[in-house]
């Protein structure tokens, strides 16, 4: 972002875009790492680092792939109050954002994630049990990497609709901050201290 931009409401909330969807996907290794924050069985909160596979600002949405026998997907069904965090060093700007977030039904859109998803990444989904599961080697042989449908039935995507994003940067002599709500009927755009 330039300096001209960054006193500019419509060109942060750009920005902010713009990073999420840098986040996504293989570019996600050059760029920020997210991680999600849900709300717990204890009612606390449980923080994990996850890979951002879209970022639509049309529509305030954000999809996340994940095991479906995964802790997270058990506690956003309980709550779907999330949070999720980037922060890219190379700028100093942390995005917090806020939303909702729900499992993808079954379906053609499911389908689709499904078939897009790589062979070797399909191999997360093949493990003999759930993610945290307690196991006594942790050389556990691999599963195979091949594009087979095995492992489907644990597939799910989260979809989380951004209902407010935290934009700061923090440059000396250049703090910026600025608030992007959804949560009324109209977008409200405010500069905060940083």
């Amino acid at each position: 972002m330039t300096m001209e931009g960054q006193d500019d409401l419509d060109a942060v909330l750009a920005d902010a875009w713009a990073r999420l969807g840098r986040a996504t996907g293989e570019r996600r290794r050059t760029t920020g790492r997210v991680a999600l924050a849900s709300v717990n069985a204890r009612g606390g909160p449980a923080l994990r680092t996850v890979v951002l596979r879209s970022a639509d600002p049309a529509a305030r949405r954000l999809e996340i792939h994940t095991d479906r026998r995964s802790v997270k997907v058990a506690e956003i069904e309980a709550d779907p109050a999330v949070a999720l965090l980037l922060y890219e060093a190379a700028d100093e700007v942390q995005l917090r954002v806020e939303g909702r977030a729900q499992l993808l039904p079954p379906g053609p859109a499911l389908d689709a994630a499904w078939a897009a998803t790589p062979g070797p990444i399909r191999a997360a989904y093949r493990m003999p049990g759930p993610p945290g599961t307690l196991i006594a080697d942790p050389a556990l042989p691999p599963p195979s990497t091949d594009g087979s449908e095995a492992g489907r039935e644990n597939f799910a995507v989260i979809v989380l609709t951004v209902d407010r994003i935290d934009w700061v940067r923090l440059v000396p002599g250049a703090d910026r901050r600025a608030l992007f709500d959804w949560t009324g009927r109209e977008l409200q755009a405010s500069w905060l201290i940083p």
